[in-house]
């Protein structure tokens, strides 16, 4: 029931309150009692800290990694942006685009219109990345964000939550709305010669999705969930 881990003798003092007992080898000894959490980086295994009074980093004491905060609110604050960037990427897919006004002709296109001309122009497979990349696994990553944060927001627990999130970490590296974004920009300076670019509504919206997906990856905290989720009702 005992595990060990090497401990820098440099660190050893500053580890002793956060992974257990040390012993004059330089090693340190953590008992399965404790809630023991381990970094990402460098894989050394610490208990948990309490500073559920506080608000803050937790950092790895021997690589610097950040390990978990506390006191941020993150739930609340990722269910709100993850409401938010539903709303865009519905916008984002209803609206134009874009439009160009050739010698007083106007062309307007939508996500959906521009991945069903791919189809025709015989590149399918271009078609269904399209809609992939920038519809269908954003919309299941934000789904499945909000089928997690709002039950633990309402105090129980989502069904099929370990499905759910092991899904959402899936899809994730998938969702590739700024990839589109740039693909985009690029091709209207290469067009802005030929005809008059008309930046359509969804073009903002897309831009707008974009900066809140940055900002939700970057606070949502996994830990939390999982810790709201152990203090939620069944």
């Amino acid at each position: 029931g005992w595990n060990r881990h090497p401990v820098p003798a440099a660190r050893r003092a500053s580890r002793l309150g956060a992974s257990g007992s040390c012993h004059h080898d330089g090693w340190c000894v953590v008992t399965r009692s404790t809630h023991l959490t381990a970094c990402h980086e460098c894989d050394l295994l610490l208990r948990e800290i309490d500073l559920s009074a506080e608000k803050g980093t937790v950092a790895c004491p021997r690589c610097g990694a950040e390990l978990y905060r506390v006191g941020h609110n993150s739930l609340e604050r990722s269910l709100a942006l993850t409401c938010a960037a539903l709303v865009l990427l519905v916008i984002a897919n209803t609206f134009p685009i874009v439009g160009l006004n050739i010698q007083g002709h106007e062309i307007e296109t939508t996500v959906f219109g521009a991945a069903r001309q791919l189809w025709r122009d015989d590149m399918p497979g271009v078609a269904v990345l399209l809609l992939a990349t920038t519809v269908l696994i954003p919309l299941i990553e934000l789904c499945a964000l909000g089928w997690l944060l709002l039950p633990l927001h309402l105090g129980y627990r989502p069904a099929g939550f370990s499905r759910v999130f092991r899904a959402l970490q899936l899809a994730h590296p998938w969702a590739m709305v700024e990839v589109f974004i740039l693909g985009v920009l690029v091709s209207l300076v290469k067009l802005s010669h030929l005809a008059d670019v008309l930046p359509g509504p969804a073009i903002w919206c897309f831009g707008a999705l974009m900066l809140v997906l940055s900002v939700l990856s970057s606070i949502v905290d996994y830990r939390e969930l999982w810790q709201t989720w152990e203090a939620a009702e069944a």
